[in-house]
Parts: C-alpha cells; structure tokens; sequence
C-alpha cells in the first residue's frame, strides 16, 4: 500500500528544491503518493520589517509564482508537481530566476519570475496567461489556505518545505545535495521511523555548504 507524503513548497526556495529532488528520487524507490501544495515564503515573511533589504527584495519576488500554483493547486491539481518541475528547473538548476532579478535592477522586481512562469505553463499543457495571475492578489486568499493548510500541521517558526509523512508534519529535511537511488530511499526509511515517534520534533546542525542541484 503506497504510503501518502504532503510536500509543501515555495518553488522559488532552492533548499525545498533539493528537497522536492529528493522525493521525486524516493518515488523510484519507494511505494509512496505525493501530495504537491504551495506555500509561500511571501506569506510567511509579512511584516518581518527586521530583515535585510536585500532578503526583503528577494521576498518580493516570491508572491507571484505562489499566486500561480495557489490557482493551479485549485484549478488543476494534478499538474502542480509537473509544473514544480518545470519552473524549478528553470529557477535552481538553469539559474535563470537570479539573472532575471539582476536584470531588473534597482528597479521593481515583484514580477521578475513571470516570464519564467509563462513557459513553464506552456510546457506542461496549461495556459500561458495564467501566468497574469501573479500580477494581482485575486488568488492571495487561496494562497494564504495553502499556507496555513502547512501552518497546521506542523506549527509556527518553520519555513519551507514542510513535509507530512506517516501522520506527522516537520520542516524538511534540509539538504545540500539530492540523495539517488537507494540513498534517497534510505534517507526516507529514516524520516518516516522518527515521524512515527510520536515524541520526535526537531533535528539541527549548523550548514557549512551552499546548495548543488546537479
């Protein structure tokens, strides 16, 4: 019987990006059903007027691919994990989402991302001008749902992604690297035995390394 994983993400964080890789590394070794919903750092960092001007920058640039998959998770949900692929990959591994905020400047970087946004939709069968989406705050709401949908479940002071396993919900893991193959199904085995503790909570060290995606 497959076991259900809900991964929650911000496509525009590389560290769930390596995260999501991982999963989609699990899926060829483990009988488990993926469950892909957005989040949104956007929604997370509102009001946090302590942060550095250029993070804060940053965060701006966030809220309009959210708004897309807030309406994608709505309107046709069996193509958000495809699409995550899709703009990810354009994102982390391409490297094409930072050259297109330099591009911009000192300038508004709000919609930096939608072009990218654009020929990701494109690529997995939907239409391109969904990508307008992100330029309003009619799907916020939605948005906001699917966050606090992450909220719930795993408590406050966490980022993304969150993941729920075996009825319990953490922030992680944070990697640095994709584990493959067997790895990755190992790196699994373990997240799912301390999920099951229903006493396990938190896990941490120091990171001394920067995210690779190859």
């Amino acid at each position: 019987m497959s076991q259900p994983l809900k991964f929650w993400f911000d496509v525009t964080c590389p560290y769930a990006w390596i995260t999501s890789r991982w999963v989609t590394e699990v899926e060829k070794v483990r009988d488990v059903d993926v469950t892909w919903i957005p989040m949104s750092l956007g929604v997370l960092n509102e009001g946090r007027d302590e942060l550095p001007e250029q993070y804060r920058r940053m965060m701006t640039t966030t809220w309009a691919p959210a708004r897309v998959f807030a309406r994608v998770a709505t309107e046709h949900p069996d193509k958000v994990g495809e699409l995550y692929t899709a703009l990810g990959t354009r994102i982390h591994d391409e490297g094409r989402g930072e050259e297109l905020r330099e591009s911009a400047g000192d300038g508004d970087v709000s919609d930096a991302l939608i072009p990218l946004v654009r020929e990701a939709l494109v690529e997995v069968g939907l239409d391109g001008d969904l990508a307008d989406t992100g330029t309003g705050t009619d799907w916020d709401d939605a948005l906001r749902g699917f966050h606090q949908q992450a909220m719930d479940a795993v408590g406050d002071e966490v980022g993304t992604p969150v993941v729920e396993v075996a009825g319990t919900a953490f922030f992680g893991p944070v990697l640095t690297r994709i584990p493959r193959g067997e790895d990755a199904g190992k790196v699994f085995d373990g997240a799912v035995a301390l999920a099951g503790y229903p006493h396990f909570f938190e896990l941490k060290r120091s990171r001394t390394e920067r995210p690779e995606f190859d």
